[in-house]
């Protein structure tokens, strides 16, 4: 039988290797710069039609992003994308919490009945973490019961023994501005919305005000409550159908997305959600190509295969995409097809610097996983080590992450035998937004040495060089001995 002509040699394989760089390989060059640092605007998409203040986004890791850190981040411009390695009930929750956290006017509003006794309506401020209920029969708004209406009461007692009953409320259309003026006028705290007929509309409450004014760079939707993201697996069509009541963005959560099984249930998934679905992750110009021409409505790609710190995926299985020459390929591949597809680089990130490499190389954000697994808001579980702290932090490839099962098929359906991440322990590094400061203060630097203005212009701008393993060293502090290292000396 002829030999097929067409199919490349064995030899030709080595020929047309890629040189895929990383973060460590490159830096920026210095440009003319028309603006300071302070002045450099980080503003950006994350999606097609959601914007951010700040280009990063919380890894969907069960040691880095629930309800708190996906509430932390957005409230400074950014955004959460809570994990799925747990009951879709509990997911589902974790998105209600975000939404809740703060609004202009709360649409979801937990109430009770004035049958419900005070023990069920105590149970349900506890669970919430809330100080007030709307006491709603039927559909019609007949009272209020606050902590102290209850805090003292016996349980037995029904609500409508217990509640106010003239309630102070205003009508929808309410402007910010009278409400909490009534709020103020009448010193309470919650002020019911009703429509024409009495139907309870929704809440607004002084905190949220407050809130509003203490974040105001927050990741808001167009209700003014804070931006959302969720994981799902595209073969879980019912959690991202429940999710998608609640969260803006669904994000499929797959290791290797250029699959066929997967393309397929991704199809069948966006046509049965609203919301704005970001697909990965993929590594190659092709990956980007095949889910631009197969795909319709991608909200934006996730990008980068094996460079997260916690995964092996590379080292046992000799494949992937390490973050930054994913993001260069699929930003290619969105320009060629003029898709205007944001691209989100995952994995890899340690400094402010890589993310002004990454964002050059064509991201419009970048997920990070490590950096914010150290904050008080991760859910990881923090211990001391010879006197000082740190956290939990494991990959969803690990044995113990492997354990909860419901994270399985990120890397594959069935899922394969082999982990492809480990686990260990990160340094504590306080509050969330003391990362997001350093990060931030640092981009605009980075930016700033490469003289672009915005995000856009450092696409456009910015150049990069190769860095030798001579210029990385010198690159670093040397010929000095500094204290922690004399510690050892």
């Amino acid at each position: 039988m002829k030999a097929e002509t067409s199919r490349q040699s064995f030899l030709e394989k080595f020929k047309s290797i890629h040189v895929a760089l990383t973060f460590r390989d490159v830096f920026l060059l210095p440009g003319r710069a028309e603006v300071e640092p302070s002045e450099v605007d980080v503003r950006t998409r994350v999606t097609k039609t959601h914007n951010l203040n700040i280009p990063f986004v919380s890894s969907p890791m069960d040691t880095v992003t629930e309800s708190d850190m996906a509430i932390a981040v957005a409230r400074h411009g950014g955004l959460g994308v809570v994990h799925r390695n747990c009951s879709i009930d509990e997911e589902v929750e974790m998105a209600k919490r975000v939404k809740r956290a703060e609004a202009l006017i709360i649409r979801d509003v937990i109430t009770v009945a004035p049958d419900d006794t005070v023990g069920q309506a105590l149970a349900l401020m506890e669970k919430h973490n809330i100080s007030g209920l709307p006491v709603v029969e039927k559909t019609k708004l007949v009272g209020i019961v606050t902590g102290r209406d209850v805090r003292f009461a016996q349980p037995s007692l029904s609500v409508k023994q217990v509640m106010t009953k003239n309630v102070v409320k205003a009508e929808e259309g309410t402007s910010i501005e009278e409400a909490q003026r009534l709020l103020g006028d009448h010193k309470i705290e919650k002020l019911p919305i009703v429509n024409k007929t009495g139907e309870l509309a929704g809440l607004i409450t002084f905190k949220d005000i407050l809130l509003r004014g203490k974040y105001p760079d927050a990741a808001r939707d167009e209700n003014g409550q804070l931006l959302c993201a969720a994981a799902v697996s595209p073969f879980d069509l019912e959690r991202a159908k429940k999710l998608d009541e609640f969260a803006d963005i669904l994000v499929t959560d797959v290791s290797h997305f250029h699959n066929a099984n997967v393309f397929k249930a991704t199809k069948t998934l966006m046509s049965e959600v609203s919301a704005d679905v970001i697909v990965g992750n993929i590594g190659t110009y092709e990956a980007a190509e095949d889910a631009i021409t197969e795909l319709e409505h991608i909200g934006g790609f996730r990008v980068g295969i094996g460079s997260g710190s916690i995964c092996t995926t590379t080292e046992i299985t000799k494949a992937g995409s390490p973050t930054l020459f994913a993001t260069a390929q699929v930003s290619d591949a969105v320009a060629k097809y003029g898709a205007d597809i944001p691209v989100i680089a995952d994995g890899g990130i340690r400094t402010p610097g890589d993310v002004a490499i990454a964002l050059t190389a064509g991201a419009s954000a970048v997920m990070i996983g490590n950096l914010f697994a150290r904050c008080r808001e991760s859910p990881g579980t923090l211990i001391t080590i010879g006197g000082r702290y740190y956290k939990q932090y494991r990959g969803m490839g690990s044995p113990t992450a492997r354990e909860k099962r419901y994270s399985l098929d990120r890397y594959s359906l069935p899922s394969k035998g082999v982990p492809e991440g480990v686990e260990g322990w990160v340094p504590y590094k306080g509050e969330v937004s003391i990362v997001l400061d350093e990060l931030v203060s640092g981009l605009r630097a980075s930016m700033g040495y490469a003289g672009a203005g915005s995000v856009q212009e450092l696409w456009r701008k910015a150049r990069l060089a190769a860095l030798s393993p001579s210029g990385a060293e010198e690159a670093r502090p040397h010929d000095i001995l500094l204290p922690s290292e004399s510690q050892e000396v």
